[in-house]
């Protein structure tokens, strides 16, 4: 019962948390979550999901800053 409130709850911090950031903060942050969940679902096959997380999420970070600098220079 004590999951059933605390994940929503951490949730809706962590989007809250979102509310004042500019728009290449938002690219990076999503690109870094991306890249996060997506290195530590490979990295879960190697059995280090934390290292193939982290690994990840500074990938995804460079990868949505890269994002958001091509967007500009549009």
């Amino acid at each position: 019962m004590r999951k059933t409130l605390l994940i929503p709850a951490a949730l809706a911090l962590m989007l809250g948390a979102c509310a004042d950031m500019t728009q290449q903060q938002r690219t990076v942050a999503t690109g870094t979550a991306i890249g996060a969940l997506g290195g530590a679902a490979i990295g879960s096959f190697s059995g280090n999901a934390g290292m193939g997380a982290l690994i990840g999420a500074g990938a995804g970070a460079a990868g949505g800053f890269l994002v958001d600098q091509s967007q500009r220079n549009r």
